[in-house]
């Protein structure tokens, strides 16, 4: 679907000669004299590269449709990914490059939302937190309570988070997926 430069929007996607970008900001410019142009910032979607890039007012281009599709993850299968979509029941395998971190975070089970470019998968949001249980780190020695004092914890997916000292091996918490960072415990 061709659009011009006056139907930008954040976060809308473009399809151009030297790949496929997001949007992140745009200016409308119209100088005391020359024709009017659009400076924008855009996200190039597969490698997350930024850059700058102007348009003249009203020039064409592709827009370009990412379908959004609720997916539950299955397992893994020695370096894909399983998901089933939430409405067709499909099972999707997907590589682990085209993930980024989001491995580091899947938990058998739990909910994905992955963004596709026609079969291309090219992002995948997760909640904003999850909950993992707690693989392997150093007993907690008693008395020692530096108030913000923290240490490394294996998690269940195998990525490592700085814990309060208090944290022991079973426990399950909450993690930020987006920093990473240790939230609080979960109940239960």
């Amino acid at each position: 679907m061709a659009i011009s430069t006056s139907d930008f929007k954040n976060g809308m996607a473009i399809d151009l000669d030297d790949g496929l970008f997001q949007i992140s900001a745009f200016q409308h410019v119209k100088p005391g004299k020359g024709g009017a142009f659009v400076r924008t910032t855009l996200r190039n979607v597969r490698t997350g590269a930024v850059i700058e890039r102007t348009f003249r007012s009203g020039e064409k281009m592709e827009r370009a449709v990412i379908d959004k599709r609720e997916m539950q993850y299955l397992y893994a299968d020695g370096t894909d990914f399983v998901f089933m979509d939430n409405e067709s029941y499909e099972q999707l395998q997907v590589e682990r490059n085209q993930l980024g971190t989001a491995p580091d975070y899947l938990v058998e089970g739990n909910a994905a939302v992955l963004q596709m470019y026609g079969t291309e998968i090219i992002g995948i949001d997760l909640p904003a937190s999850v909950i993992l249980t707690v693989n392997q780190t150093e007993p907690g020695i008693q008395g020692d309570r530096v108030s913000g004092a923290r240490k490394a914890a294996t998690m269940e997916t195998g990525v490592v988070i700085q814990v309060p000292l208090f944290i022991e091996t079973g426990e399950r918490l909450k993690v930020d997926t987006r920093s990473g960072e240790y939230i609080e415990r979960a109940n239960g």
